[in-house]
């Protein structure tokens, strides 16, 4: 289950989701044991409503235990381990989000798993966790992520910098280098760079291929038939499968 944050959290938080529980999903997941997310550098919180689980993070398995949440960056690829009884409500930010509204830098917690009351308060944790739907618990976190949101004073520059940046490439179907949206934004690749270290914690350079590499995966695999690979700013078709071995470390023609 997805839910969009509302316009105010629009900029900052991509989606809230939670566990689906019908009998369809039950019936995959006895067949899935792990799902392997792939860099996306966005802040997540993963609060527990079910059963413990298992995260690899940097060749480490963390065990996270039934009454644990926690807070996790996806900036490398990251293997959840699932069990049918799997019932997790999360919170998935845009990169830089988390600084936005709650006044959290993500630099720090670069592959680190972070136990969520540090994060969060403990009463609210709790009401998410009680059984009521999940509209309910979409509303008592937004409306938390709101307070906090109006509190943060002093809105960062930096972060604005560098949405422009990702929407200006974004909307260049994803033609332009870095020099080249520094040159639309008037400003420098030094510069740039700089932004994007310090709200995200990774170069423009790395951070704009593994939007391509996400972007144009998607649409592959969404329909293999019409997909063309310049059309995501690649030279061709080979270029394409180069990066997506090393983004996912699978060959595409497999498919």
């Amino acid at each position: 289950m997805f839910s969009k944050p509302c316009e105010e959290l629009a900029n900052y938080v991509e989606f809230y989701s939670q566990s689906a529980l019908d009998n369809s999903v039950q019936h995959i997941k006895n067949e899935f044991s792990s799902v392997k997310m792939f860099p996306s550098w966005t802040p997540t919180f993963y609060i527990n409503l079910g059963s413990p689980y298992y995260i690899d993070l940097k060749q480490t398995r963390y065990h996270i235990k039934g009454d644990e949440d926690v807070l996790l960056l996806r900036n490398e690829d990251v293997t959840r381990h699932k069990l049918p009884s799997d019932n997790i409500f999360t919170v998935k930010f845009n990169p830089g989000g988390l600084e936005a509204v709650l006044n959290i830098n993500q630099v720090p917690i670069i592959n680190k798993i972070i136990n969520l009351n540090h994060i969060l308060p403990w009463q609210l944790i709790q009401k998410i966790k009680q059984p009521v739907s999940f509209e309910e618990r979409v509303e008592s976190i937004q409306s938390y992520l709101l307070e906090t949101y109006t509190k943060v004073s002093n809105k960062d520059y930096y972060l604005k910098i560098v949405n422009d940046c990702i929407g200006e490439y974004q909307a260049s179907g994803m033609q332009l280098n870095t020099s080249k949206v520094a040159e639309k934004l008037f400003i420098t690749s030094k510069s740039i760079n700089r932004y994007f270290n310090r709200v995200i914690g990774i170069p423009p350079k790395n951070y704009f291929s593994i939007l391509r590499g996400r972007i144009a995966l998607t649409a592959f695999i969404n329909d293999r038939e019409s997909f063309i690979a310049p059309d995501y700013g690649y030279y061709d078709l080979n270029h394409f499968r180069k990066d997506a071995v090393n983004f996912t470390g699978q060959r595409v023609t497999k498919y």
